[in-house]
């Protein structure tokens, strides 16, 4: 008796799902939009392993051939708006050089180098009576408290606590409590100028490193004067 052995049909590559798959690598990008030779490759290597008995519809060629010209148009639609962002951040940059040595006012840890004072923008809050000043270090321990009038847009803080003691120099961040009628309603943080020494490009925009370490975004800087 003859035996006969049914031909074993070699999977199918699956060139849309391939090709979607390949989208979401790193190295991609430069071998989708370099041509069509990978789709063409691999849609060979497909015609000539397909079961002979149920050869693929050519409306099933249409559909993966639309998937990876969708593709391959939306990798160079990302590599278009990466490079227009990156020369979007170098304009930034250029326009934010100037900034380099002059004092920035932000709500951001503020270096005190034992001498020159650190002028703050306190801003009570509305109906307060009294309004005490805290001072904490780079370990977020508090180290001083100064009264203040609540009225006071303006602070120069001399690097002392409640004592007259010099704290030393270091990075100090400041917030002020709000009192009225002797009950607190309200702690805010206190924005303090800082010399800016580099800019630098992030992922969410422009980034300024303060005197001392510090960073911060650039749009969030209040006020800005020489240095």
């Amino acid at each position: 008796m003859t035996t006969t052995t049914s031909p074993v049909t070699p999977a199918t590559p699956n060139v849309a799902a391939t090709a979607a798959a390949n989208s979401g690598d790193a190295k991609a990008p430069s071998a989708l939009s370099s041509d069509f030779e990978t789709f063409l490759t691999m849609l060979t290597a497909q015609m000539k392993n397909q079961d002979p008995l149920n050869p693929i519809e050519s409306a099933d060629f249409a559909v993966q051939l639309a998937t990876f010209s969708s593709v391959e148009q939306q990798v160079k639609t990302n590599d278009l708006l990466i490079a227009l962002s990156g020369q979007i951040g170098l304009g930034s940059l250029s326009e934010l050089a100037s900034w380099v040595g002059m004092q920035a006012r932000a709500e951001a840890p503020s270096y005190f180098d034992g001498s020159t004072p650190i002028d703050l923008a306190p801003a009570a809050q509305s109906g307060a009576d009294a309004a005490v000043l805290v001072i904490t270090d780079s370990t977020e321990e508090q180290v001083a408290k100064k009264l203040i009038s609540p009225a006071l847009e303006s602070y120069a803080w001399d690097g002392t606590n409640e004592a007259g003691q010099s704290l030393g120099a270091g990075q100090y961040r400041f917030s002020l409590q709000s009192y009225a009628a002797g009950n607190l309603i309200g702690t805010d943080p206190v924005a303090a100028y800082s010399r800016v020494v580099e800019v630098q490009a992030g992922a969410n925009g422009a980034m300024l490193t303060l005197e001392g370490g510090a960073k911060v975004p650039a749009d969030t800087v209040s006020a800005l004067r020489e240095g």
